[in-house]
């Protein structure tokens, strides 16, 4: 067993708020372990509570277009949200709630080990962009660390405001140049350098 499947079986059983109560599943999240790319949104909605999977309702399915947009499939990015449980009737997130699934979030972060994380949620944004709207900072990528996060609006966004939908097709674009940047910048980085040869004393 992986520790990442180690750490689904403890979201499974986790008692930690008053989510649990209420769940049909919990929606761990999902993707390949090595994946260069992560995507974070908020909670899951009614289908994900029914089927235990991030994004599979009509946002799901735009999400798929969009990401065929960059030639990207659904399998080869991990896909997961801050909360790990349905809050009722799909209201906001409790800070509570959200303290109660960080450890989680922490985890999958530092096991995954992604090149670009893409945040779909606020609530998801303010861990890196603190009271910043998503008007003013969608796709432009922040770099924290050896990290690179592009905040973006939720693909159900689109679905309300049809407009959106070309804003986030822009800003997906910005993922494969986003890789390919930091890809030369590891190329490019110089080997460390030697030290000096030690000079010899004549006394």
């Amino acid at each position: 067993m992986s520790e990442l499947t180690d750490l689904y079986a403890q979201i499974r059983v986790c008692p930690k708020c008053v989510l649990a109560k209420g769940r049909t599943n919990t929606v761990p999240g999902e993707g390949p372990e090595n994946a260069e790319v992560m995507m974070i949104g908020e909670a899951p909605g009614f289908h994900e509570d029914r089927e235990g999977r991030p994004f599979v309702g009509a946002a799901g399915k735009l999400l798929d277009e969009l990401l065929a947009g960059i030639n990207l499939k659904r399998d080869q990015i991990y896909i997961c949200n801050v909360l790990k449980c349905r809050p009722p009737q799909n209201r906001d997130p409790f800070p509570e709630e959200m303290e109660a699934c960080k450890t989680f979030l922490d985890q999958q972060i530092a096991l995954i080990q992604p090149k670009v994380i893409i945040t779909i949620s606020r609530f998801a944004m303010a861990r890196w962009f603190a009271e910043q709207k998503i008007s003013a900072i969608h796709g432009k990528p922040k770099k924290v660390g050896a990290l690179v996060v592009l905040p973006m609006y939720h693909p159900a966004a689109a679905l309300h405001q049809p407009s959106l939908r070309r804003v986030l097709e822009e800003d997906f674009a910005r993922v494969p140049q986003i890789l390919t940047e930091m890809a030369h910048l590891s190329e490019e980085k110089p080997a460390p350098k030697a030290p000096p040869p030690q000079q010899l004393s004549m006394f």
